[in-house]
């Protein structure tokens, strides 16, 4: 959900950002200098953190992040940069599993310490440098002024976001607010991870939110969905009701080949809400659809211009994770067919805007592709990115006299 949404009310075609906002790699770098690195974004979920001195190493946008739990419980998130060197203290998951160098000392060390594996600086769980081997007959040198670069880190329904403005960030109680109203009876903050997938998609991130916030394509491209809301099939996908939510086919409940699973729905859910889906976008990563019994956040990870990285995180209660015959399959299964359609033909748009032909463009000469009335709501990232990088490319005039 962005802060540029208005009723969309739209009955005519308009243009979309240049092609160049999909396909160019400066352009992304501005995107990650006044989008990714000024936003909250999320990262994770809580319970990949879950007790005092847990950790994650994180890459946000090309930094390094340590992600953890001070002693007192509370997420904390830093550089993973030493005050002294500029030393990297933590290693990536993916260096530290894959052996290629020798293991290093440091890290988050017996769940209590921040130790720099280079000359051994070591800072508490807060950040502030406690030690300093052989340092304390240095001039100048004041132990206590030094800490370890913060992130800001906040919590929303179990899951975690940061930011990673160097000032002020925006207000995240804002942002979040008509999620709490829109979906106060689903247990959010209870419920686990009962399967994970992650994808590589060789598209721009805005592809996949368009891709995401509109079904025009449902009906072509998404056969086995329509069965289970036929809705979504239907009129090319307009008029569809998201704040009241899209109903299942007769006798369906949830998102599944079936329309249907053995696990209970959530308990306080509306009579609406167990015959309904609901789905949002909170930009500019995250993706969150919600079933009767389970839901599903995919969290974006846009790593170039034409290559996005996709956490799919399949969230169930705990108590029907504790059943004896608790099997996630048809739920995550299902959306792997929806999802794989969704990267496959994400992935052909993102190579056809790549093509010689959109030097000239469809639309009076300019390279714009074109948003039917069907797709009034992807006009939304049109305007989120506009409002932040706009200035910077001279473009906001040109796009929105088109």
């Amino acid at each position: 959900m962005s802060d540029t949404r208005e009723p969309h009310t739209q009955s005519h075609t308009e243009a979309t950002l240049p092609y160049t906002c999909y396909v160019n790699e400066t352009i992304f770098a501005l995107e990650r200098q006044h989008i990714f690195l000024k936003e909250w974004t999320l990262v994770a979920r809580e319970e990949e953190i879950r007790g005092p001195g847990d950790s994650l190493v994180l890459d946000v946008y090309g930094e390094s992040i340590v992600l953890l739990r001070n002693l007192e419980g509370r997420l904390r998130g830093f550089h993973n940069v030493c005050q002294h060197r500029g030393t990297r203290i933590c290693p990536a998951a993916k260096e530290a599993a894959t052996g290629d160098r020798i293991s290093l000392k440091g890290g988050v060390v017996d769940k209590r310490a921040i130790v720099c594996p280079y000359h051994a600086w070591s800072y508490d769980l807060n950040g502030q440098l406690t030690h300093a081997p052989h340092m304390a007959a240095a001039k100048d040198f004041n132990i206590a002024d030094i800490r370890l670069h913060s992130v800001a880190v906040e919590s929303w329904a179990g899951f975690v976001f940061i930011n990673l403005a160097t000032s002020s960030c925006p207000d995240f109680g804002k942002m979040v607010a008509p999620f709490n109203n829109t979906y106060q009876r689903y247990p959010l903050a209870k419920l686990r991870t009962g399967h994970r997938i992650q994808y590589t998609v060789n598209a721009n991130w805005k592809v996949l939110c368009e891709n995401f916030n509109e079904c025009y394509h449902c009906g072509p491209v998404h056969p086995e969905l329509c069965k289970v809301v036929p809705a979504f099939g239907q009129n090319g996908g307009v008029g569809l009701d998201w704040e009241k939510g899209i109903p299942h086919r007769d006798g369906a409940t949830t998102f599944t080949k079936s329309g249907i699973s053995n696990r209970r729905t959530f308990p306080g859910l509306n009579e609406s809400e167990m015959t309904r889906h609901l789905g949002d976008l909170l930009y500019p990563n995250m993706f969150i659809s919600l079933s009767s019994d389970y839901v599903v956040v995919c969290m974006l990870q846009p790593k170039s211009a034409n290559t996005t990285i996709i956490d799919c995180y399949f969230l169930f209660e705990p108590y029907a994770m504790d059943q004896p015959e608790f099997d996630p399959s048809d739920a995550y299964e299902f959306w792997d067919v929806i999802n794989q359609q969704d990267w496959a033909i994400c992935e052909r748009v993102q190579q056809g805007m790549s093509a010689v032909v959109h030097t000239t463009g469809y639309i009076g000469g300019t390279e714009k592709g074109m948003l039917s009335p069907m797709e009034d709501w992807s006009l939304d990232i049109k305007h989120y990115v506009l409002a932040r990088i706009g200035q910077h490319l001279n473009l906001k005039k040109q796009v929105s006299n088109s």
